[in-house]
Parts: C-alpha cells; structure tokens; sequence
C-alpha cells in the first residue's frame, strides 16, 4: 500500500534524505551497471576551472548536462560519465598571486617556481569541494570517483602524444608574430581566449598630420600632408610607415593654407570648405617619404629606403577614417605583413610589462594605456594634430585579469589551424548545433576567420610544452615520459612533468646528437580541456578500445561563450589528431541575468549563492526553472520570486495529487495495480486522462531527443495541471466513493508522470516513486532512475478525446474570463451559454454536460443555432488568403466583408468550406480565411480567444438565485470542514441560523443537495448556545458543525 503522504512537503529538507538514500545505496552507480555497455551514449564534461566558487550559472550547465544523460538511461543506454577537473591557467596562478601577495613574473620567480606551481596545486584541491558539494546537492550525477584532472601526469602524457602528432604534421610551429598579449600576466593569449575579454570603453581617436618630404607632390602644393587616423595614440611614437590602397582613389584637398592626402571618399573627414585639387591611384603613392611625428631616434638603421615612406598594402580600405593606415608593425598582425614585404624593421619600445622603455622618447617609463594623454597633447603643441574624437568601441581586456590587451610582436609556438580549415568547416556541418543559428552564425563565422592557435604561455601552472631544441634549432617532440626516458638515457618516468622539474631533463639530439633543452613555454589551458576525450583515459598509453567506443562524443554542453572556447578546442584538437570532431550534438545555452536584466557580479551585489538558492526553495525548482523557463539558447532572469512561481505551479501542483490519491486509496479498499481492466471499458474521461499522459510520453520523448527542454517541460506542465485541476477535480465524487477505476487510471497516470518528469526534477520523483510505487506496483525497481522509460501503444491514445478534452478546457477558461466580466461569481447558476468553436457540433454530449457542469451553467447551445441574440461581423484573414491566392486576396477579401455575415458563417459551419465567386472566378475559402467576430447583445457577457467564443446568459431570475444561494452555503461548509480538521470521510451535524430569507429558502429547496455534498447526517435550524465554527456575513449565516 502507499505510504502516508503529507499534503505540505518541506523541499529542500525532502532533498537532504534523497541525496542519503541515493548514496548509501549506490543508485547512481546501479543506474550505469544495469545498462549494455554496448548499447552506448557519450556524453563529456567540460571540466571546470577549480579556481573559485561555484555560481548560479554552473547549475544552469549542470542542469543541462544532467537532463539529458538520465533521460539517455532511462531509454536502456550505458552513459559513462566522468567528472573532470581543469586545474592549469592563468585563473589558477593570479588566485595563487594574490594570496601570496605578489604583483607578477619576478615575485613568482624569487619565491620559486617549484613552490609557486605547489602552491597552485593546494589552490585547485582546497576549491574542488565547493564544485563537489554544489554538484551532489543539485542532483547533478556524474562519477567523482573516476575523475580525471589536467595536471595529473597520466593526463598531461596524454596531451603530450597528441602534440607529438601535430607537430610530426608540420602543424606545430614557432614563429615571430604579433598576438593579443597581456602585461599584467606576461603572456599571449589565443584568438578564442580573446573573444572572452572585450569590454566597452572610450578611447581619444586622433586624426595627424604626417608631413609630405620633398618631392614632386610638394613642390606642387604648399604644406603637403598624409593625413592619418589612429585609435592607438601610443603607436605613433614607432611609427614604421604609412600604408595606402593600391586601387583606391585618393585626392589631394586644400584646406585654409594646407594640403593633405586622403582617400576620396573620406575627404568629408576634412569639413565642407575642403577643396579637391588633383586625384591620384594609391599605387602612385607609393615610397612618397614623409616626417614622422616623433623621429627616427628607435630605429638603429635609418637608411632604409622604405622607412618612413608609403606602402601599399591590400588590407587598406575606406569604410572610416582617412584610407591611409599607420605602421607599427611590433603591435599590428597585418601591419608586420606589409612591413615585412618591405624589409623594414620591428621596432617595439614597450617591455613585457606593458611600460615603454627608458630610451622611448616622451612616455619613457609610462604604462602604453595610459601614455595616450601625452602624446595627444604633444602632437597638439606642435600643431602635428588635426582633431581628436572621443571613439566608443570594444577594446580587448585579458579574460582573467581585465588588464588591457595590446597587439605585440614576440616569438611563440603556434598550431596551424588555418591549415586544416576546410576540415574544420566540413566537421561543422556534420554536427547538430542546438540552437541551430549557431551553426553558420557565431560559430561558422569564427571557423571562416580562423587563424592559427597561439598555443605556448610564457607562464609557469600548465602542461610544459614537450619541445627539446638543441643548438643547432633541431626540434624534438616527446610524446610521454617513456620517451623523455629514453632520449635522456635515464629513468625520469616517476617525475612530476610539470616545470621547473622537467625543464631540468636534458636529451641529446636525435640529429646532431648535441644536448638538447626543453623550451620554456608551457601551453594554453584551452588545449589541455581540449583534449580531455582522449586524456582522459589515458590514451594512447591505456583504454585504446574504449576510447574508440567513447570518440566522438554524442552530447556536449556549456553556455554560450564557449562557441569560441571549448566547443572549439574540442573540434579543433580532435580534427587535427583524429581528422574527426570529438562531439555530435552540441546544446548552447544563454547566460544568466538577475531579476532586473543584469549580469551577475560582486560587485553589484546580486549574485545568487547556488547553495543557498537551493536551500531556500530546493534544487527541483531550480532545476525546473533552468530547464523549462523559456528559451535555454537565451539570456534568462533568474531570481526568487520566478523560482517561487515554479514550485507553486509544477511541483506543489504534482506533490498534491499525489497526496490526495495516497490518501484517498488508504481509506478505500482498492489495491494499487490489482484492477486489470481494458483502458476502452473505463470511462471517457479516463480514457482521455491516460491517452493525454502517452500522448505527453510522446511528446517529452521526441522533444528531450531533439534536446528541446522548453518544449518538453510545456507538455508536462500541462499534463500535470490537466491531471490535478481538471481529472482529480471532476471525479471528486468518484475519489470520494472510493470508485476503484478512478484509483487505478490516476495510479497508472501519476506513475507515467513521475517517470517521464524524472530527469527534470530527479528528488520530488524519488520520494513519489517511495511513498507510492516501489511500495506497491513497482516493488523491484529500487529507484525511479533505475526504471525504464515508458513505453506507449499509440492504438490506444484517443486523440478525438484529447481535442475535445482541450476545447472544453479552453471554452471553461472562456467562460469563466466571461462571468469575471459580467461580475457573477462562479457558484451563482446561469440559466443560458452559447458557444461558437470549430468542431463543436463534434463534441459528444457527455463532454458538453461536464462544460456546463464546470461553467455552472443549466443549459448549453451553439451561437449558430441562435444567431438572433448574436451580432456577427466578418473580415478577411489576410494572412490565410495570401498564402493560397496572393494577389487576387484584395478582391476576395473585398467580397467577404460585402456579404451577408449571418449567411456565411452559417454556410461555413454547415459545409466547412464555401465557395465565393470574384470577376467571374470561384475561389474556395475555409473557417481560417475567415475572422469572425460574435458579440451577444445587451444582458450578455461574452469572450472571445483564437476563434473560440462563449457567450453567457446574465439574466438571474428567482430559481437561479435560490440555487446559487444554496451553493454558497456548501461553499461555506465545506472551507469549515477543512478548517475544523475533519477528515474527508467524516460525517457531521449541522446547525444553523440565517437573518436572510432568501438564505433560509434557498437551505429549505435544497436540502437533500446540500446535505449530500457536505456529508450531513442532520441539517437543523437550531441555535447553538457556543460559538458558532463559522460566520458569512453576506449570507447573515451561522454554521456550527459537530462529528456525527
């Protein structure tokens, strides 16, 4: 039999004793060794970084990343999953920095590598328990004990073979080139790690004048300039060269006393008094020589032909300022190309800290940010500058330190990821990207203007880069420490590979046979989080098979930052080792917002603590909020007040039909599963609750299987308020006689629910599948998330019931909207509704008694069959007609509003269809071409929705009153019922007095009615000398109720 079920239930206390009962009997670990390993699906988890507190948007993850694999299991699939932690990075280091107090490189390197890299470690193993506690309390199952970390050394062999592999295809390289660089931390950073750290500011966007030398252009025009604009004042002071469009058209304008040089179709920049004098190619521009703005003091050698003079260069373009672009070729990509081209020297005056250098002219000493001040007012002074603008624009912050990025020309090892684009492309279209528009948008746009990984970090806490180089440049690559071993003929197999422990390993040259030292480099924590579908277990050293059976994944998931974070680092590392991408399906999430739209941070205040979030309302609501409150590809508020609104409407909902039905079977004689009865011998509204529960099966299915959470938690939402509010409520009477069919059809519908609700809300379903299941019907199936998925035979779905099921809904939602407007309460009877919907002469009348049952209604008709208390009026459905009939839609729809309204709408109910004839053409329309407006005259109440329209009887005579009254009375002894503590089998006497007569009637004419509804064994108008258990004073009624 069912256990007792409380009608109040406490969550997150519910929660604790699930989280005990799962552990101490192992149910997730029975959940994985009940399953076909055969038969599997693959799921990865993308490792987080254990470098602070969790937050509420790692449950939102969590959530998704949890769904999905229960629902997989629940299916009959083995779905693996390992928990991962990514413990290298620069996250890692400046939390380690700070503790210590230091404020960069050189603290680091006094303290002592070794240490520092030891104290990384304690930062990682001390800040995993809050990911951990986090991850059990949500019910996120994922296998701890299996864990794999990315600095473990097995893990970091792992990485080091796959290098080995791209670095044998040539793939692997290093190279001096200019790539985002961060000061503060001492290092690059790749292009995807870029895309993380923008952030809004206003910069002072100079335009300058760069004086024309001698030349034939000069002799011709007086005070000749090459007018440039920057929005990096700080370049100029490196200032290389100018570089123009060799096809673009460029003018020289006079303005006041001056000539300058600028693209045409930029002179505007120049004002409305600038005057055009000549047109010129910028291919004849070309080695025009100019004065910088600050000298040539930087630059060693002077006599380049090419310094300080005009380049052509392809990038140039006129869609802003001036067409003629500034080289700096030490802090631009495209500018050390075309520098390069030319033989020119890269001069960079600003040091690894970001603070020019001492020998810099003006800003000597200055942070590059902020010498922009400085110059600007210098070039002012010496009338060098045109304007300034202040310029609002995206400018790159390092992701983890917020410090201002700059473009820097260093040396650095890079993975040639261009090379293998078209592959990358061809593996994005064979993957399911959820939402779909990431697929070409956000993330086909990164893949076609992919450039190569800036993969080494001049930094210390990470996977050494496993190159050996000897003194003649010959490269080695290691691919395990077996390897190392051998190269250094000498066992360091058992050494922690991390620096400065493997920096110390010498190997001779497998060419030359010189010593040869490992570069200093370690490399991106983006790669070793990459890699993890292969480092994970080890391979190739171990699991060689298995991970054939795990590669590639068959679901991922993270927010939507990650399209150009681990999403590409998966794809990118398992195409250039594998020639395959590591994932299939993909599901990228919004971010989450507070209550008002705002990102979360400390620093305003509202960050929502997960565990304290879950505590206070419990994780199912949390789960249920991120999974099913709107679109997950969207950016979604999330605070108490929207979670609160989820436990009321879902989960207390569903706590409460359980409860009514546990407590409903204990007072009756029926045992749960004993009633073997053919779903077509129940009652309609029986069948129509069970069809509606295996049409919802249906429904989650296809939804959770096209990762559509939204979708699938609409549909159970519905089932679960169809179930309580609209099954549980009309057979009322049917519970209360302990009618057996209607125990057992909401047993079988309650238990279908649990199953398919199970992987959104995995703890309320736990406790139902206890409390009613396992102690009855299910008895050997330990756990809901040891049951299987249900099953569903469609022949026996009656969709005709679940339609017209829906559109009685839908009309007593209608009429009640109505009676809310006539301002009549819903207990007083209508004598009269008049309902106008399609299909509803289709209705059976049994479905029309239970819509005049619910409305409180005596009698229900068809508007078209009494058309004389309706007003009708029709217009055209643009939208319908232009679909089938485009431009002839105008005159049809001319046709419709001229004719006779009544006529037609009648015609249309009748036949379905109708045909009208245009300019000698017959043309076919349908109720859908068709807006139909009905509105009941003076003494009627009317509301109208999507075609659907119930029109309400206001009129209340005599007998209708007396009916209402009575009903009122039921009303007030039932709530004293509950209030008094009376159990629902419990009869009772009543007592009463009423000052109001037409109170006292309404008691006397309907006796019988009330004495049933309330179980009353005696109804006396008789005065208790007590106080009475209830008062209405609209009513003038005393109640007093005693147990019979």
């Amino acid at each position: 039999m069912y256990r007792e079920v409380a009608n109040r239930i406490d969550l997150p206390g519910m929660e604790r004793e699930i989280i005990k009962f799962w552990q101490d009997n192992e149910i997730f670990h029975k959940s994985l060794n009940q399953r076909d390993e055969n038969k599997r699906w693959v799921f990865y988890e993308g490792p987080p970084t254990a470098n602070g507190k969790p937050g509420a948007h790692h449950v939102e993850a969590r959530v998704f990343k949890d769904v999905f694999p229960r629902f997989r299991a629940m299916q009959g699939y083995f779905v693996p999953r390992q928990a991962g932690w990514d413990c290298h990075g620069l996250p890692v280091e400046l939390a380690v920095e700070k503790e210590l107090g230091f404020s960069g490189k050189n603290d680091i390197e006094n303290y002592g590598v070794a240490e520092f890299n030891k104290k990384c470690k304690e930062s990682v193993l001390r800040n995993v328990n809050d990911f951990t506690q986090m991850t059990s309390r949500m019910g996120y199952w994922v296998d701890f004990d299996q864990a794999y970390w990315t600095m473990s050394g097995s893990y970091i062999e792992s990485v080091w073979w796959s290098l080995k592999e791209i670095h044998k295809k040539g793939l692997l390289v290093s190279d001096y080139r200019v790539s985002p660089y961060c000061p503060r931390c001492g290092t690059g950073l790749s292009d995807h790690e870029l895309a993380l750290g923008y952030e809004t500011i206003t910069d002072q966007s100079i335009y300058l004048r760069f004086p024309v030398k001698e030349s034939e252009l000069s002799k011709k025009y007086r005070n000749l300039s090459l007018l440039i604009w920057t929005t990096t004042p700080w370049t100029v002071i490196s200032n290389t060269a100018a570089a123009v469009g060799p096809e673009i058209e460029y003018v020289i304008a006079s303005l006041a006393e001056e000539h300058f040089v600028i693209a045409k179709e930029l002179v505007k920049v120049l004002g409305e008094e600038a005057q055009i004098k000549q047109s010129i190619k910028g291919k004849d521009l070309e080695g025009l020589k100019y004065i910088p703005a600050f000298g040539d003091v930087l630059f060693e050698d002077k006599s380049n032909k090419n310094l300080h003079s005009v380049l052509l260069a392809d990038y140039v373009t006129t869609e802003d300022g001036t067409g003629i672009v500034h080289q700096s070729p030490a802090f631009g990509a495209e500018d050390m190309q075309v520098c390069r081209k030319y033989s020119l020297p890269v001069v960079n005056p600003v040091l690894a800290d970001g603070h020019f250098a001492t020998n810099t002219p003006l800003v000597s000493g200055q942070f590059f940010k902020k010498a922009d001040k400085d110059i600007v007012k210098d070039l002012k002074k010496r009338e060098l500058l045109f304007k300034e603008v202040a310029y609002e624009h995206q400018y790159p912050h390092c992701w983890r330190c917020h410090t201002p990025l700059m473009y820097y020309a260093q040396p650095s090892w890079y993975i040639k990821t261009t090379a293998i684009k078209n592959e990358l492309i061809r593996e994005n279209e064979k993957t399911n990207w959820f939402p779909e528009t990431i697929k070409h948008g956000r993330y086909g746009d990164w893949l076609d203007n992919n450039i190569d990984w800036a993969l080494s970090r001049n930094r210390y806490w990470g996977t050494p880069l496993p190159i050996w180089i000897c003194e003649n440049k010959h490269q080695t690559a290691v691919a395990s420490l077996k390897e190392l071993s051998e190269l250094a003929k000498k066992d360091v197999s058992a050494i922690d590979p991390h620096r400065p422990f493997v920096d110390e390993i010498l190997i001779d040259c497998p060419e030359c046979n010189t010593k040869a030292k490992r570069v200093p480099e370690v490399i991106d924590c983006w790669y070793d989080s990459g890699a993890m579908p292969f480092a994970q277990l080890n391979y190739p050293a171990k699991n060689s098979e298995l991970f054939k059976k795990n590669y590639p994944a068959d679901f991922i998931c993270e927010a939507i930052d990650q399209t150009r974070g681990w999403f590409y680092t998966l794809m990118a590392v398992g195409t250039l080792v594998f020639n395959q991408s590591s994932y299939k399906n993909v599901v990228t999430l919004g971010h989450i917002l507070d209550e008002k739209g705002r990102k979360m941070s400390k620093h305003l205040g509202n960050v929502l603590e997960p565990i304290a979030l879950m505590d206070e309302h419990g994780a199912d609501s949390l789960r249920w909020f991120m999974l099913a409150s709107g679109s997950p590809w969207q950016a979604r508020r999330v605070g108490h007040a929207s979670i609160q609104e989820v436990t009321r409407k879902v989960l207390l909902t569903y706590w409460n039909t359980v409860s009514f039905l546990s407590l409903y079977t204990r007072l009756s004689d029926y045992v749960p599963g004993s009633l073997n009865l053919a779903r077509d011998k129940r009652p309609e509204i029986d069948q129509w609750l069970l069809s509606l529960v295996d049409d919802a099966i249906l429904q989650v299915t296809q939804s959770l299987e096209n990762f559509d959470t939204q979708k699938a938690g609409k549909v159970l939402f519905e089932v679960v308020d169809d179930m309580s509010n609209w099954y549980v409520r009309r057979n009322r009477r049917r519970f209360w006689d302990a009618d057996p069919v209607a125990l057992d059809t909401l047993h079988e519908a309650l238990r279908k629910i649990t199953l398919i609700m199970a992987p959104f809300v995995p703890f309320i379903t736990e406790r139902v599948w206890q409390d009613m299941f396992n102690t009855t019907t299910d008895a050997k199936t330990e756990s809901v998330h040891l049951a299987d998925w249900p099953k569903v035979d469609e022949s026996l779905i009656r969709k005709d019931l679940i339609e017209n099921m829906g559109l009685i809904r839908r009309l007593v939602e209608l009429g009640r909207g109505a009676r809310a407007e006539g301002k009549v309460k819903n207990r007083q009877p209508l004598a009269k509704a008049l309902i106008s919907a399609k299909n509803w002469d289709k209705v059976p009348q049994d479905l029309r008694d239970q819509l005049a049952e619910e409305l409180n209604i005596l009698d229900v008709q068809s508007l078209s069959q009494t058309q004389d208390l309706v007003n009708i009026s029709v217009k055209a459905n643009y939208r319908s007609l232009g679909a089938k009939y485009a431009k002839e839609t105008p005159s049809i729809a001319k046709t419709i509003t001229n004719s006779d309204p009544q006529k037609l709408v009648a015609d249309l109910r009748k036949n379905n269809s109708i045909f009208i004839k245009v300019n000698d053409q017959d043309f076919e329309i349908n109720a859908d071409d068709v807006i139909i407006t009905e509105t009941p005259r003076e003494g009627w109440s009317v509301m109208s929705q999507d075609g659907e329209t119930v029109a309400l009887d206001l009129t209340i005579n005599p007998e209708l009153r007396s009916l209402g009254l009575s009903r009122e009375v039921i009303r007030l002894i039932q709530e004293t019922r509950k209030n008094s503590g009376f159990e629902v089998s419990d009869r009772i006497n009543v007592n009463f007095q009423s000052s109001d007569n037409d109170v006292l009637s309404a008691i006397t004419q309907h006796l019988e009615v009330i004495k049933s509804e309330v179980l009353a064994t005696s109804f006396d108008a008789k005065e208790l000398n007590e106080n009475p258990s209830a008062i209405d004073e609209e009513l003038q009624l005393k109640i007093w109720l005693k147990k019979a």
